[in-house]
């Protein structure tokens, strides 16, 4: 099978998938390319939109995007789709300003994969992990949120705390096994 080509604008988010890939045996090539992501309402819209707007540019197949949410359940969902700009504009010190006093600090972190076939078809991947917005930041390793987002399974460490314990935990590496997962049936089918 060719390799799968992962379309990303994310130094760290390609770093981080080839690694997961590569550690489940799927081969990967990564296309480090500016798009437009487009804006919607859930984080799944943005990614198969973006595919879809990608398919009309590349030829090369099978390709995957990834797009992730963090989602606070106060804030009703708050970032969501619009994560990467909430971090570009607040970043987690802007986060942890609007949680200031806020006891409630459940969150979601969502990965959303849009894989585009041979046929041209979008096939969509998502997994999740639950967790909270700590108190403060804490950890040195990590990108974007990492640092003020701990999932509820584990022992309380932050994703920045956990280093490559990460990439087998993360709401990332449970859609890549899922990724994995279905592109096996394609060869086995």
């Amino acid at each position: 099978m060719r390799p799968l080509l992962f379309i990303t604008s994310n130094k760290n988010k390609a770093s981080e998938c080839k690694q997961i890939l590569a550690s489940l045996g799927v081969p990967v090539d990564i296309c480090l390319k500016e798009y437009t992501e487009v804006q919607r309402s859930n984080v799944r819209e943005v990614a198969a939109e973006s595919a879809r707007m990608l398919s009309r540019e590349l030829s090369y197949r099978p390709f995957f995007i990834e797009d992730s949410a963090l989602e606070i359940h106060v804030l009703r969902g708050f970032p969501g789709p619009y994560s990467s700009y909430v971090y570009k504009t607040l970043g987690c010190r802007g986060i942890l300003k609007l949680m200031s006093g806020v006891k409630d600090r459940r969150a979601k972190f969502r990965s959303v994969l849009a894989l585009v076939d041979s046929s041209d078809r979008v096939h969509i991947v998502e997994a999740e992990v639950s967790g909270y917005i700590t108190l403060e930041e804490r950890g040195n390793t990590g990108w974007g949120f990492d640092p003020i987002f701990a999932p509820l399974e584990g022992s309380g460490e932050t994703y920045a705390e956990m280093g490559p314990q990460k990439n087998r935990v993360s709401h990332r590496a449970k859609a890549l096994r899922k990724l994995a997962e279905y592109i096996s049936s394609w060869t086995q089918g």
